[in-house]
């Protein structure tokens, strides 16, 4: 369902009426946690058959008017994205490979049979974002302005088809580290579930592959595990992602492997970008299928000597241990590699403003 904005489509500000004091910002900031503390604002865009993209408004963060029969509540036509903004080393204010996020959106929506925003328009409704919520930026180690925008199916209607109408979102949430358990390495739960079939939507980012994912993942958490893993679904062998990263497979050999793009896996953009640093470091990059026994046997015999999982919203995470209902066995010593620690560095390094962006992954905002 492609379509374009409007000719002349502006972006319009609404003066926030009570926005939080200086105070309780900071002491947000000062421990943000990840995803439960929001800043001042939000974007919104609506669509319509009729109209288009129009009403592109910085508007107050606040609740969503919908009714209850919009067909987002009944056939889950909802789509995401996740990006941060950083603060550079010199002052600056960074977006992190924006334009890639747009087109994996435009992706998605096309998956779920949504209008496609242009590429220019989602950028912009990020960066104004950004912009006006800029205190809201925490500062150190693992500390980034976390991105949400989203678009639901607004139309109320039961029938099933495609909406008609669509509101597109952003929301901010300041972040510090997404891991909390302390563990120099994450530790992995092998699922019975599946997380994604072919034909299906799992190249999608949207809320029904997460919400597949949420039994599972509690499974793992009590089974004092900090994440699950996915096999495929017609065999039941091959390595897929997490419940929310891609994965990474080091050898001895200087080679590393990942999972390859089947149609079940969502194109991570940092698995991308680390695709991209590792062959600069000079390794054997290869992407191709894995499977849990393969991955067993190879860290039993020393082959294998690091694991890493990566996403926008826990960069980039060792993996120390994996168990499944057959058994446990555990990568390397079970804590950070070198590898995963150089390859993290690097991919910090640019997004902070540490290290030349050879790539023109950054976008300053002015």
């Amino acid at each position: 369902m492609a379509t374009l904005a409007p000719a002349g489509l502006t972006f319009s500000t609404v003066a926030h009426p009570g926005p939080v004091d200086a105070q309780t910002r900071t002491d947000v900031l000062a421990n943000p946690g990840f995803g439960t503390n929001f800043t001042d604002h939000m974007v919104t865009i609506d669509w319509s058959e009729a109209d288009g993209w129009h009403d592109a408004v910085i508007t107050a963060r606040q609740p969503i008017p919908l009714d209850p029969a919009a067909a987002v509540l009944h056939y889950a036509q909802e789509i995401f994205e996740g990006l941060k903004a950083y603060k550079q080393a010199d002052g600056a204010i960074a977006l992190f490979r924006p334009e890639a996020n747009a087109r994996r959106f435009n992706d998605s929506a096309r998956r779920l049979a949504m209008p496609e925003l242009p590429e220019a328009v989602f950028v912009e409704a990020i960066e104004r974002l950004v912009q006006i919520d800029q205190a809201w930026i925490p500062e150190g180690d693992g500390a980034s302005l976390y991105l949400r925008p989203f678009m639901i199916a607004t139309e109320a209607f039961l029938g099933v088809r495609p909406a008609k109408q669509y509101k597109f979102i952003v929301i901010a949430s300041p972040a510090g580290n997404y891991f909390k358990s302390g563990s120099p390495a994450v530790s992995i739960w092998v699922s019975d579930y599946t997380r994604a079939a072919p034909g299906g939507t799992g190249a999608a980012k949207c809320g029904g592959n997460y919400a597949a994912s949420l039994v599972p993942q509690a499974e793992a958490i009590a089974r004092g595990h900090d994440q699950v893993v996915f096999l495929d679904a017609a065999e039941h062998k091959w390595i897929e992602e997490l419940g929310g990263m891609n994965l990474y497979f080091a050898f001895d050999d200087g080679t590393l492997l990942t999972p390859e793009l089947t149609g079940t896996i969502l194109p991570g953009i940092t698995r991308d970008s680390l695709l991209q640093l590792a062959r600069e470091e000079g390794l054997t990059v290869r992407e191709g299928r894995y499977s849990l026994d393969q991955w067993r046997d190879d860290a039993t015999s020393g082959k294998l000597v690091e694991t890493f999982a990566c996403g926008t919203a826990a960069v980039v995470t060792p993996v120390g241990k994996v168990t499944g209902r057959d058994g446990s066995f555990t990568i390397g010593s079970g804590g950070p590699g070198q590898l995963t620690g150089k390859l993290k560095n690097r991919l910090v390094a640019i997004q902070r403003g540490e290290a030349p962006d050879t790539h023109g992954w950054i976008r300053k905002i002015g």
